[in-house]
């Protein structure tokens, strides 16, 4: 049973107050930071409650300000994080105007999951930025810990939630953004991607582009998104449908049984080889079927997890 305080409610967004209930049912008390005190660089500043220790208050910045801040250090927030989230329109489909959390496409699981992550994180005292992409980097947010900057995470992705699908011909450049975010990344940190992978370059780019990432021993959990049912299986029937293609527009008028078996030999090889270098260069492959829902996609990683430190 999940109990929420109702004084509260009516403050919180309607996705930071679904992030909170997934988290109440099945993740808290399971994340356990990797990087738990690896490091006591200074981080960031933070208000000075009274009765607690004088050791680290910042007495130059109390000259300036006449205020009492404390030094924050990076054991304090154990862990950095960084979401990358798909927001191609690819990551669209299936396109439906009524997609929400029991029935969501790939964008809005994926903004769903991120939102529980966030909500997980922010529990532990873990700072956290987010990266939005498709044809560029659209957003790219410093990581930080407090819960200010968590709600404005969360506004980020109301917002992306209400926003239509992006124009078509805004094609994906998943490698690229990899390496731009990659040359961004300058403290060791946990790096959550969501993407269904559908990239205009060939796989070697996108293999060297997350090889990229895993620099300065950053941990990377690729959580690869699709509709399996329809992406995967290719499961349409047998009477003829026109197929769009949501990034560049094009129109292909088909009978789905006639490529059925040569379409999902290919997705099945294009899967098989990510997974397969995910594991040579140690990045946690998750495959996500939005038909499951978030829950049971999410609780089994965090059990696995919970099990490794």
């Amino acid at each position: 049973m999940i109990h929420l305080d109702r004084n509260k409610i009516s403050s919180l967004s309607n996705i930071e107050l679904l992030a909170r209930q997934v988290v109440e049912g099945f993740i808290t008390g399971l994340h356990k930071s990797p990087f738990h005190g690896f490091s006591v660089e200074f981080a960031e500043h933070r208000q000075y409650n009274t009765g607690e220790s004088t050791r680290h208050l910042d007495w130059k910045l109390y000259a300036k300000t006449e205020r009492l801040y404390v030094k924050r250090y990076e054991e304090e927030t154990n862990l950095r994080c960084r979401i990358l989230i798909d927001r191609s329109p690819s990551m669209y489909f299936p396109y439906n105007h009524s997609s929400d959390f029991e029935n969501p496409d790939k964008i809005t699981f994926s903004i769903y999951a991120a939102a529980a992550i966030m909500e997980m994180l922010r529990r532990q005292r873990d700072a956290v930025g987010l990266s939005l992409f498709d044809s560029e980097i659209k957003l790219h947010s410093p990581a930080k810990s407090n819960y200010r900057h968590i709600q404005l995470l969360y506004s980020y992705l109301e917002n992306l939630l209400e926003k239509p699908k992006p124009a078509k011909n805004e094609f994906t450049d998943v490698a690229s953004t990899f390496h731009q975010i990659a040359n961004t990344i300058h403290k060791r940190s946990l790096v959550v991607i969501f993407s269904d992978m559908f990239d205009n370059n060939n796989p070697d780019e996108l293999i060297n582009a997350l090889r990229h990432l895993k620099y300065n021993k950053h941990e990377i959990i690729l959580f690869h998104v699709t509709d399996a049912r329809l992406e995967v299986s290719f499961e349409f029937g047998s009477r003829p449908y026109k197929f769009v293609d949501l990034e560049s527009g094009e129109t292909l008028k088909l009978n789905p049984k006639d490529v059925k078996n040569q379409y999902s030999t290919s997705m099945k090889e294009y899967r098989d080889l990510l997974k397969l270098k995910c594991g040579q260069y140690k990045i946690d492959f998750v495959e996500v079927d939005i038909n499951k829902g978030i829950k049971e996609v999410l609780l089994p990683y965090f059990l696995k997890r919970q099990k490794l430190y």
